[in-house]
Parts: C-alpha cells; structure tokens; sequence
C-alpha cells in the first residue's frame, strides 16, 4: 500500500477556529448605545411637544360641565360673547299638510239629451247658481205642453161631475133620485179630482225637467277642465259629469299632530283662543297664507300615533291649491318675560344642555340650562340663565370651568405682542 494513501481507519485531524471575544462585545455594546439614543430621542420629543402644547394655550374641547380649568399657566382664550334679553317667543308646532277645498263636486246632467251650450270657461271662477250648461229644451217644452193640454181635459170632466153632483144633491132632497145615483155620482167626483192631481204633478215634473236642461253651478267655485263638448249626447247615469267644481274660497287645509302636542292644543282651544296658522310652500322658503285652526278629529290613529288636524284660510289670492302639499306652523303658545339668547351660546354635555357664562372678571363658568322653543337664531331659556348675563358663543370649544378669557379687543397681560426672532423689537 502506498505510504501516501490514509489508512482507512485512521480520521483526519480536525481544525477548531476560536472567535475573537473584542467582536462580541462590541455588538452587545452597540445594541446597549442604539437604546439608550432611542430612549433619549423619545424623552426629549415628549417635552418639546408639551412645551408647544403649553404654549399655544392648550387646545382642546372645553369638555363636559364641572371640568377643570387646566391650570394657571394657560393664556386667555379669545371669546365672543352675547347678552341674554327677556323677550317673547311663540311655542310652534310644525307639520305637514294637504291643501282640501270646501266641496269638491262633479257637476253631472240631471236629463239626458243633447248638449248645445256651454256657457262656462275651463278655470274660470263661478258663483252658485251661475249657468254653466244647456241642454236641448225642445223635447222637455213638448211634453209641457202635452201635460197641460191633459190638465184642461181632465179639469173640465172634474167641473162637470161636480155640477152634476150637485144637480143629484139637490133632487135627493126633492126624493127625486135614488141614494145610489148620489153616491155614483160622488166617486165619479172623486175620480176626476185624482186624475186632475196626477195631472198638475206630470206637469211640474215637466216643468222641473225643462229647469234641469239649463245646468247651474250648485256651489260658488272654480271650475276644472270640461270632460264633454257641444253636440254630444248627454245621460243622467254617465260618470264622468261634465266639470268638476272646486270650492276654493275659503279653503282647508288638512294635517297631523302627534298624540303628546294633542292636550296642550285643546286646552288653548277650550279657553276660545284662535290659534293661528301659516302656510309654506314645499321649500319652506316662501309664507303661503296666514289662517287659524277649525277644529281636531275625534280619534288618534293607533297606526301612527297622531290626531288629524284642519286649519281654514280664506284664501282670496288662490295661493292654496287643492291637493297640494304644504308646510303648517301651528303657534300653541306664546312664552312671554323669559330668558333669550342666541342658538351658538349652549352645547350638551354627559349632564344635559348647558353654556359658559362669562364674569365682569372675564371668567368662563359652566351653567347648565334647561332649553325651550326657538324662534329663528333665539333660543329661550327656561331654567339656568337670566337676563343681562353674558354667554360664550364663539370659542367655547376651548374653554373649561373656570377659564379665563378675554374679547378680541381686549390687550393680553404682559406688555406687547410675540417678539421677533432675531432681535429687534417689532
């Protein structure tokens, strides 16, 4: 075997390397120093950032009623304020409505026959009793005259059976008749006056029928558009009529109120106050009418919980369609002598509504208040504020009890405005 081949049982010495120990060290102070300048850069972000935040006044929300004022060391923020007034403001109820007209009536013939007249324009205004259409008269005059003729027939056989009867009155007495004669005579007396009767009842019918071709206005209205024209045949049964016939002048209008608003309502009504009404228009942005509310329904609709409501106008201009939509203010009440101020002085917090009430030493105060109706930007104040007091309206986010404040005229503490960087005085 050659004395350069390794014996197979005999393995080959193995080299350990050993590391250098400075190398280690060094990682694991390294990692110590990366720490200690993150830890550092952390502390020193968190003071600047409070420094700023104590210069710049505290920002923040004022935060609910009882808060902590944040310190002395907080500058004055900049407010403005409102003086609250004693004044009035009307308790309003708003609602949606439908415009209703008075009647509503489709003017239908009352005989048949043919149409030869209209004697009406398509909106135009009528009063009752106007004519609006003709039918044609000739058939109804024709069955006058033949009823009449009737009449004089039948009350000719009458006047002679009662000549006739008396006649036979006066020859019972003589004896010279028989009684049966005299009755006989008497029923045929009776007879003729019945035939008579139904007569002169044919010929007011007649008489009636001619009035119902010429077609009146049974209400004072407007009238919409005509459904027939001149030369069409006309019956008593057909649907359609020939105009529809609106009462607009005075006219209703129709709305809900919720069942809790129903018993303040009726208690102003059973102490006979006209409780007055306005209309608007779909947009709330133009005032329709001005009327007063007519009367409540009798029941609540369980469905929805509301009671129907109907106001009256008088409505000379036709401002108020029927059936148009319509925005109702109904005034309940009027609240007189209370506290008013403007809508941007109250905020609610976790105790309810309430407003920062300002201190001749332009202190901030947190006073709770109970809030009534508005009338347009003032608010009526219940409970929690008096006439003459002055309440935060702009700025009141950044207040919280006891803060101090001041008004954009006033001059802050401490002498000039903020110095300018580099030197000089500005």
């Amino acid at each position: 075997m050659d004395s350069l081949t390794p014996h197979p049982l005999v393995a080959e010495p193995v080299v350990v390397r050993r590391s250098r120990p400075w190398v280690s060290a060094a990682m694991v102070l390294l990692g110590i120093a990366l720490v200690a300048l993150l830890a550092w850069w952390l502390a020193h972000r968190a003071k600047n950032n409070a420094a700023a935040d104590a210069a710049g006044g505290g920002g923040g929300a004022g935060g609910p009623p009882g808060g902590s004022s944040g310190g002395p060391h907080r500058p004055p923020s900049v407010v403005a304020l409102a003086q609250v007034v004693e004044g009035e403001v009307p308790v309003i109820r708003t609602a949606l409505g439908t415009v209703t007209p008075l009647a509503t009536v489709t003017v239908k013939p009352q005989v048949s026959g043919q149409l030869v007249g209209i004697d009406f324009a398509e909106g135009q205004h009528v009063t009752q009793g106007q004519l609006l259409a003709r039918i044609d008269p000739r058939p109804f005059q024709l069955v006058i005259d033949q009823t009449r003729a009737a009449l004089a027939r039948d009350e000719a056989i009458l006047a002679n059976a009662q000549v006739d009867m008396q006649r036979y009155a006066t020859l019972l007495k003589q004896d010279s008749i028989a009684q049966q004669q005299v009755a006989t005579q008497q029923a045929t007396v009776r007879q003729s006056a019945a035939v008579v009767a139904s007569d002169r009842a044919t010929l007011g019918s007649a008489q009636l029928n001619l009035t119902y071709s010429r077609i009146s206005a049974p209400v004072s209205g407007q009238v919409g558009l005509r459904t027939v024209d001149v030369g069409n045949y006309v019956s008593v049964g057909q649907a359609s009529g020939i105009v529809t016939l609106t009462q607009t002048a005075p006219i209703d209008v129709a709305f809900t109120l919720p069942e809790d608003q129903i018993p303040a309502v009726q208690a102003r009504m059973r102490r006979g106050a006209a409780l007055p009404v306005a209309i608007f228009d779909r947009a709330r942005t133009r005032p329709l009418a001005q009327g007063r509310l007519l009367t409540l329904d009798n029941q609540v609709d369980v469905t929805t919980g509301t009671l129907k409501a109907k106001a009256r106008f008088a409505n000379a201009d036709g401002a108020l369609i029927p059936n148009q939509f319509v925005n109702v203010d109904l005034t309940v009440d009027t609240l007189t002598g209370v506290a008013l101020a403007p809508g941007a002085a109250f905020r609610h917090g976790s105790q309810g509504d309430y407003a920062y009430v300002v201190t001749p030493d332009r202190v901030a105060h947190v006073r709770v208040v109970k809030l009534g109706p508005s009338s347009g930007d003032q608010v009526a104040v219940l409970a929690g504020l008096r006439a003459g007091e002055q309440v935060v309206t702009e700025g009141g986010d950044r207040l919280t009890d006891g803060a101090k404040v001041m008004l954009p005229g006033d001059r802050p503490h401490g002498g000039g405005g903020r110095r300018h960087r580099g030197g000089g005085g500005g």
